[in-house]
């Protein structure tokens, strides 16, 4: 089966990245997921930009803090809720969100659940600990350890067989990180491999060969060109 393709902050290269705009474009460019960071504001909305403190042209040198503002003042300066990306763009897609504290957790997990699709949601986050206690919290959720190799323990099996015995879905690790035999070794423990930052075409390719399980890239059309010329190749 092909990957999943995730366009990393919507299509950030055509519009101003975690927008709705940029949400639509990277569907229409043919992605087959979207990817974005969810933050709960002040009074009590999940959120979605990339940082802490939000900066806009009306803001000058000043950052707003997500944490203290309203969601209806974010919004003023391009923040959309995450109700906002279902209420416009539905739910008919794959949906990789970077949990960037843990106030938004139980937030996400409600509104996902009242207006998204559960199964198609992949919340990821380096805190293991989290991910755990947020299996038991969310069993129809998928569940992503993202970080990188030298935050993993020496023993990489030792880590697959961690994750597939907490029943966490996948691994997600730079591209320069993985290796087919390290996409074996995930696969082995029914985890899949997902890979994030490739760019290149020989990047992208790299990846196809290794067996991934999802590629993120900013480069949304390049990306989906990539894989679909590579299904259309013998064994492709």
């Amino acid at each position: 089966m092909a990957p999943i393709t995730f366009a990393h902050r919507g299509a950030r290269l055509l519009h101003p990245e975690n927008t709705v705009p940029a949400f639509q474009a990277g569907l229409e460019e043919g992605a087959r997921g979207l990817e974005t960071d969810a933050w709960l504001s002040g009074d009590g909305q999940v959120v979605l930009t990339h940082d802490a403190g939000v900066r806009g042209p009306l803001l000058g040198l000043w950052k707003l803090r997500v944490h203290e503002s309203t969601a209806a003042r974010l919004a003023r300066h391009g923040v959309p809720r995450l109700a906002d990306l279902y209420a416009e763009l539905g739910c008919d897609y794959e949906l990789s969100v970077d949990l960037k504290d843990d106030a938004v957790v139980a937030a996400i997990v409600a509104e996902v659940r009242r207006t998204g699709a559960p199964a198609r949601t992949w919340l990821c986050s380096p805190d293991l600990e989290l991910l755990r206690a947020l299996r038991d919290d969310a069993p129809d959720f998928r569940l992503v350890h993202s970080t990188s190799r030298r935050r993993l323990p020496a023993s990489l099996e030792r880590h697959a067989a961690d994750l597939a015995d907490t029943r966490l879905d996948a691994m997600n690790l730079r591209h320069t990180e993985w290796n087919k035999g390290l996409v074996a070794l995930f696969h082995r423990f029914d985890v899949q491999a997902f890979a994030w930052d490739v760019q290149e075409v020989r990047h992208l390719e790299a990846m196809l060969r290794n067996g991934v399980d999802a590629l993120y890239s900013d480069h949304v059309d390049r990306m989906v060109a990539v894989v679909a010329e590579w299904a259309e190749r013998p064994g492709g």
